[in-house]
């Protein structure tokens, strides 16, 4: 499919702005240009004129038009679309980061859990030391030229395999000398078995932590309950203050969900930032439809709106604290990444790798335990070559549905799992999490509008 379409615009949060698609160039204008720009392409500046003479002077309409002309022709609009179809993605075979998954076991009984309360809907197992000193030593010899390399301990619950965690990271230090390398690790918690220990450990030891709480404690107690059927805020909440505290400018993510029992999500965001937390995720829950918390599409109106409605009271929080961030309005309007990456996405498959207990190869901790994505395993290096190429051709580039979307080269297809489970088909995008997407890079654009001095 040809990509027909060269700009998108919009008008949020009292800002007019046109994002060039191809080039990722966004301009904040004026009334004006805003309702030239539809015309440009195919009206002469004569009959622009003419059709706009009786809104706006001539004056105005001729300075409007060679504005949009002068942008044009610095190729920051209409810019044509690149020739990607020769994309050679990852032809080395690099692994740059790694989920090692130390514990298939929870003590919380989260309703939403992927993971099937820890488990994987396999035996619930702790990894062994050997199993991930091998998981480590398979990093670093398949990361080729890469010096930096991302681990994240993850489950499960990983605190329920401390001692392990703890040797990881000491053989992680070892061996990052002797190849020239360096390790980048992440903890993610549901905060349960916290104490002042392991605070100090994971604030020495690791670049980031993820900290699980859903929200307030009605909405996070409904969904996080723990083995005995309890309410988990009252346990953790105080540990996570604890926690963040104690960490100061290091970084952290508390990672909320919301379901469709709380799509007044900006509720919770709040709650988060008067409790002192000011990195902060909320991600929408991907579930069974029969289920009764799952998201659905008519639940969409009320989300856009919501995200609208908390991108109103983020630029407030924000003008006057720097430091308070949502990871999905942290937008890179430099463009970051080259275009081939932000064709691409997460490396799910590819660069990125989960590996179980057992030592098992996935392309991301949500295929786990479905075999059908089983790669391999550590010991024997990647086995199935024909997932890992199917992954790695999984960009926006053979997405049907991405190929004429605005947002391909920010959300770059979106999530291979979640695409999966709901189409049972990595290229066929979850459209209710694209349209969710769509509006919070809206959102995230107008944000920076309304902070650029």
């Amino acid at each position: 499919m040809l990509d027909t379409k060269k700009i998108h615009k919009f008008n949020l949060n009292d800002k007019n702005i046109v994002l060039d698609i191809n080039s990722g160039a966004v301009h904040v204008v004026d009334d004006i240009v805003y309702e030239i720009i539809d015309y440009y392409e195919d009206t002469s500046l004569e009959n622009t004129v003419e059709l706009f003479k009786g809104r706006y002077s001539e004056d105005d309409i001729y300075e409007a038009y060679k504005e949009i002309q002068l942008l044009e022709k610095k190729e920051l609009l209409f810019t044509e679309s690149m020739d990607l179809s020769n994309i050679n993605y990852n032809s080395q075979n690099v692994i740059k980061a790694m989920c090692l998954h130390v514990a298939h076991d929870c003590n919380l009984r989260c309703k939403y859990c992927f993971a099937s309360q820890g488990d994987f809907k396999g035996k619930r197992l702790l990894m062994p030391l050997e199993v991930g000193k091998k998981a480590l030593d398979f990093i670093v010899t398949h990361s080729g030229n890469r010096r930096n390399l991302e681990v994240d301990f993850f489950g499960g619950e990983p605190l329920m395999n401390f001692e392990v965690v703890k040797e990881l990271v000491k053989y992680g230090r070892q061996i990052e000398k002797i190849y020239n390398k360096h390790f980048r690790f992440t903890i993610t918690t549901n905060g349960v078995l916290l104490d002042d220990e392991k605070m100090k450990f994971i604030n020495e030891n690791m670049d980031n932590v993820v900290l699980s709480l859903d929200g307030r404690k009605e909405v996070n107690d409904r969904m996080r309950g723990t083995v005995s059927g309890g309410g988990s805020y009252d346990v953790i909440v105080p540990k996570f203050i604890q926690m963040v505290n104690l960490r100061k400018d290091k970084d952290y993510f508390i990672r909320g969900t919301f379901t469709r029992n709380n799509l007044d999500f900006t509720e919770d965001a709040l709650e988060f930032y008067k409790l002192g937390f000011k990195k902060i995720s909320i991600e929408p829950v991907v579930a069974d439809p029969k289920e009764d918390y799952a998201i659905k599409e008519e639940d969409l109106e009320t989300i856009l709106k919501e995200y609208e409605r908390f991108s109103r009271e983020y630029i407030k929080i924000k003008k006057k604290d720097k430091d308070f961030t949502f990871f999905h309005f942290m937008i890179d309007l430099n463009q970051g990444p080259c275009i081939i990456k932000r064709a691409v996405g997460c490396g799910a498959g590819s660069e990125y790798v989960a590996v179980t207990p057992e030592g098992d190869l996935y392309p991301c901790h949500q295929f786990v335990g479905n075999e059908d994505f089983k790669l391999g395993n550590i010991f024997d290096g990647i086995l199935n070559d024909t997932i890992r190429d199917t992954f790695k051709k999984a960009n926006v580039l053979n997405k049907e549905e991405c190929s004429n979307c605005w947002a391909r080269f920010y959300c770059s297809g979106g999530c291979h799992a979640n695409a999966y489970n709901t189409n049972k088909d990595i290229l066929k995008p979850y459209k209710i999490g694209c349209e969710i997407e769509k509006k919070r890079i809206e959102c995230a654009i107008s944000i920076l509008a309304n902070l650029d001095n």
